[in-house]
């Protein structure tokens, strides 16, 4: 069986202090991350902090030039090189994965708490579907067992081409029925 951190609320708790009623038990990201660098000798700068706390609020599929554009767009002074680093950072903390859609840009979302999820990429509109379906997950454990191996998690990404060919890229979510 998998070993999946338990779920967290990557948002920080209400205003009044209490924790989401859905939710047993929150992990602020930043606390993962700080404990994360300090395993490293490195310091929780503004920097980093805001680098995560961005990924946090768009909770999407994105890339480092996004993000860059984000930071800079809330009047934050940071550069390209201190985004490439957070992220290679924030991903061996286990908080963010980097999904590679194609050759030339990498990809990154949060993933620390999730269950895994697969992607249908569009090849020419570059529309991502992002989905769950626990027969993935099932089928991941059996093949791994059968090997006498663990699963740790997956990472399953379907090429195709959307009914709607004219649309704009997007990151929609949606299931498996």
């Amino acid at each position: 069986m998998s070993q999946i951190p338990p779920p967290i609320n990557p948002s920080m708790p209400y205003e009044d202090g209490s924790a989401s009623h859905e939710e047993e038990f929150i992990v602020p990201l930043c606390a993962v991350f700080r404990k994360h660098l300090k395993t490293e000798n490195l310091k929780f700068t503004p920097e980093r902090a805001q680098v995560l706390d961005s990924i946090i609020q768009m909770d999407r599929v994105l890339e480092a030039d996004e993000l860059l554009i984000e930071l800079r767009n809330r009047g934050m002074k940071v550069s390209k090189a201190t985004i490439y680093r957070t992220l290679k950072l924030l991903t061996d903390a286990g908080i963010i994965e980097q999904v590679l859609y194609d050759q030339k840009q990498a990809h990154y979302r949060l993933a620390y708490g999730r269950q895994p999820q697969g992607q249908i990429i569009c090849v020419e509109t570059g529309q991502i579907i992002e989905f769950t379906d626990p027969d993935l997950i099932a089928l991941r454990d059996r093949i791994a067992a059968a090997h006498g191996w663990t699963p740790v998690g997956h990472r399953l990404q379907i090429y195709a081409i959307s009914k709607s060919q004219d649309a704009e890229p997007t990151h929609d979510e949606g299931g498996i029925s």
